[in-house]
């Protein structure tokens, strides 16, 4: 595996985020989720399992990953031209996709709109709308309010430190995430809390949470997504998936050319938690 730096420009921001690299053949690109405890050491299970056979590349999103982070007001437009930008400039297409949580929808618009850099694209426990907007359900005028606080250099850390501490992570963790209890302890905990205590962390972070990465507004706009993508899709998702999320995941059962992936356990992160069971279900269907 080889382990680099890639510096990104997008008008006046530059930033740098980390990837991974390994083995040779058709090229798998794996995306991690948009969230506040994500980075790219999320697929590495996923990587080293599909290594041996193909040509794969892991990459953290602006924002996110484990490097020092800009203050910058991150949007939807970053991410996709982000996105758009890593698959054809950094790695050659076209490329199979896997990608998880909240990176389904940026994948999907990719499909959509940038036909031929993505050939065939895995969906894991896919989401298109944030944590905030989820629990009331949908946007409120307030929450540009939250994000302005949190940007702001006195009030905000200690805002977002109080809701990214041990206890709001590892009860979030339990409900949401992990259908183990225990799964989230000792040095896994460690490693994802010190991942929100990244400098600048906050303001991607306060973002996702509020709906302002959200690459759709409305579970219409991201069948739709999936409908003009025009190719084959596998959605994997873990029977212990919270509700109103898996009835936006089972929904793509509406589209032309998905396939639904129902696993025996897991929730919003399975492809951490059981990433044999994953791995089993995207290898059998990028060998198709």
């Amino acid at each position: 595996m080889s382990t680099r730096t890639i510096r990104y420009s997008w008008k006046n921001i530059v930033t740098t985020v980390g990837m991974d690299e390994a083995g040779s053949g058709p090229s798998v690109v794996l995306l991690p989720a948009l969230s506040s405890i994500s980075t790219r050491a999320e697929m590495r299970p996923l990587f080293e399992t599909l290594a041996p056979e193909f040509r794969v590349s892991i990459v953290d999103w602006p924002g996110f990953g484990d490097l020092v982070r800009l203050r910058t007001d991150w949007s939807p437009a970053i991410l996709s031209a982000f996105l758009d930008w890593f698959l054809s400039e950094v790695v050659a297409p076209p490329h199979l996709v896997v990608a998880a949580g909240h990176a389904a929808s940026y994948a999907l618009y990719q499909a959509a709109y940038r036909h031929g850099t993505i050939e065939r694209l895995v969906l894991i426990a896919p989401t298109w709308r944030g944590p905030l907007p989820t629990m009331m359900g949908g946007q409120r005028p307030w929450f540009a309010q939250v994000r302005v606080i949190v940007d702001h250099w006195g009030i905000g850390p200690l805002l977002y430190r109080l809701n990214v501490s041990r206890f709001v992570v590892t009860r979030m963790a339990r409900e949401h995430v992990y259908e183990d209890p225990g799964w989230l302890s000792g040095d896994r905990l460690s490693a994802k809390l010190a991942v929100t205590r990244t400098p600048g962390a906050r303001h991607a972070s306060v973002r996702f949470v509020s709906g302002a990465l959200d690459r759709v507004e409305s579970r219409a706009a991201f069948l739709d997504l999936a409908r003009r993508a025009d190719l084959p899709i596998l959605v994997i998702y873990g029977d212990q998936t919270p509700p109103r999320s898996r009835a936006e995941m089972e929904a793509l059962a509406e589209v032309a050319g998905a396939e639904l992936r129902l696993l025996p356990h897991g929730k919003l992160s399975i492809h951490e938690e059981f990433p044999e069971s994953v791995a089993g279900a995207v290898k059998s269907f990028l060998n198709r």
